[in-house]
């Protein structure tokens, strides 16, 4: 048996065993980069273990305190040994999303006048919005620009740091297109004096990374995007001198070694307790172990082999779908090739006419088929603006005519006129995904073959 024919066997074992239920609902799930699926035997690892363990607020000595204390200290532990981050330089603070792993960061980075803030275009809106905190405290904030295919701009490079504290902040793997942009980067924007926050959620799902070796002052993760469950706990994994380097706006329960009212007065802890408000998500965190043992169980370098082949495929159908005249049925942003990309494809559905077919009624058709794929920007503006070509200054006119509480993307495309797409359509792979998936988005996209955009949307209206 070849190589191939070997993992495909071994995953196709994998999604029988533990993804039951996809089948069994007749599921086409294409959205890891939304949510990741959870392993059938995970959850019952989780179970079993909060069946025969009593854990209570880890913020005591009792019985109950001192075990839930020793399972949130042995799973940061656990975390540092999966992303090979050696503990005498690195700590993990849980948070409860990647999101709020990157607000830590933004809300107590030391910005000054004299700092700089630079970061890629292609972004999530969480790393955009540490470029909030940079310009309240007077930072210089600038952006590094992409090409048409959604990587770093030839001749684009990183500014030298300011005089003053100064941030590097990119995806390893954008959200919205799958380019991987290089790790190396870490490196040079710490030549350059930068301290870099590395943004890893859509990364970490399926590929390993050495956090050792790659070395970014701050990373963030959820663990929800790598193995399903639990959902409301992330991961900050930060240099321990990266770490003193932030000055927490405030401090709450669980973060303090000591509170004075009457002196006014308190001190922080000198550790990754610092950062955690309140009580840890004791029950949550519980769940992480079972998720990294799945993970480790299936192989990290496998899994990153199985999703690679499977976006070949799905790249390959994609761009062969044509139209009677010839003209492509899907647009899609970014690499055609899996050459440094991941397993997330954004792309949008073209009548013969070459007009876009909006988004919305796509994933409303997509949905009652039961396949699972996202509309929409991703939360990442930047990448979207250079994918859609979008006009800076008319876009920015229609952005401030929507009315306050009530923005639309329709009326967004209303306004800029229809031949600019405003969201696009994402498939995103993963552990369970095979191709039979593919199979049916194959089958599902053949359906708009030399049907005119105004058809559909009259079709869509009724």
């Amino acid at each position: 048996m070849s190589e191939k024919a070997t993992l495909e066997k071994r995953f196709a074992e994998i999604r029988a065993r533990d993804f039951t239920r996809l089948d069994r609902g007749g599921h086409t799930y294409l959205d890891y980069t939304g949510s990741g699926l959870y392993a059938e035997s995970q959850l019952r690892s989780h179970m079993q273990f909060l069946q025969d363990h009593v854990l209570g607020n880890p913020h005591s000595e009792n019985p109950a305190s001192a075990a839930a204390t020793r399972l949130v200290e042995s799973t940061r532990e656990r975390v540092l040994e999966f992303f090979n981050a050696d503990p005498d330089v690195y700590q993990v603070v849980f948070t409860a999303n990647a999101s709020a792993a990157l607000k830590l960061v933004g809300e107590a980075y030391p910005f000054e006048a004299t700092s700089r803030f630079v970061l890629l275009r292609d972004n999530h809106n969480s790393v955009n919005g540490i470029r909030s905190y940079a310009r309240a405290r007077g930072a210089e904030v600038s952006y590094i620009d992409l090409s048409r295919d959604l990587r770093i701009a030839p001749g684009e490079r990183i500014p030298p740091a300011g005089e003053g504290p100064s941030l590097f902040a990119y995806p390893a793997q954008s959200n919205f297109s799958g380019v991987q942009h290089p790790l190396a980067l870490v490196e040079e924007a710490h030549a350059l004096g930068y301290d870099v926050v590395l943004d890893a959620a859509a990364f970490v799902p399926t590929n390993p990374v050495d956090v050792s070796a790659v070395g970014p002052d701050y990373m963030c993760v959820s663990f929800y995007k790598m193995f399903g469950f639990p959902t409301g706990v992330g991961a900050l994994i930060a240099r321990t001198d990266a770490l003193h380097k932030l000055h927490r706006p405030w401090f709450a329960g669980g973060t303090v070694e000591y509170v004075s009212v009457q002196s006014e007065v308190h001190r922080l802890r000198n550790d990754a307790g610092a950062f955690e408000d309140g009580t840890p998500n004791f029950l949550a965190i519980a769940g992480i172990p079972s998720g990294l043992d799945f993970l480790e169980s299936v192989g990290m370098d496998a899994l990153h082999e199985h999703v690679l082949g499977l976006t070949s495929r799905l790249l390959e159908m994609l761009t062969e779908l044509h139209h009677g005249n010839g003209r492509p049925v899907v647009d899609v942003y970014g690499p055609l090739t899996t050459e440094a990309r991941g397993g997330t494809v954004a792309f949008n559905v073209l009548d013969p006419e070459g007009r876009v077919v909006p988004f919305g009624v796509v994933e409303r058709e997509a949905s009652e088929e039961n396949i699972s794929l996202r509309g929409g920007c991703f939360c990442n503006p930047g990448a979207a603006e250079v994918a859609f070509g979008l006009p800076a200054s008319e876009t920015l006119d229609c952005l401030q005519a929507q009315p306050w509480g009530a923005f639309n993307l329709k009326d967004l495309s209303s306004c800029l006129g229809r031949d600019l797409p405003v969201g696009a359509m994402r498939a995103s792979l993963g552990i369970a995904t095979d191709h039979a998936d593919l199979d049916r988005l194959a089958a599902f996209l053949r359906r708009y073959v030399d049907r005119p955009v105004d058809a559909l949307e009259a079709a869509a209206a009724r």
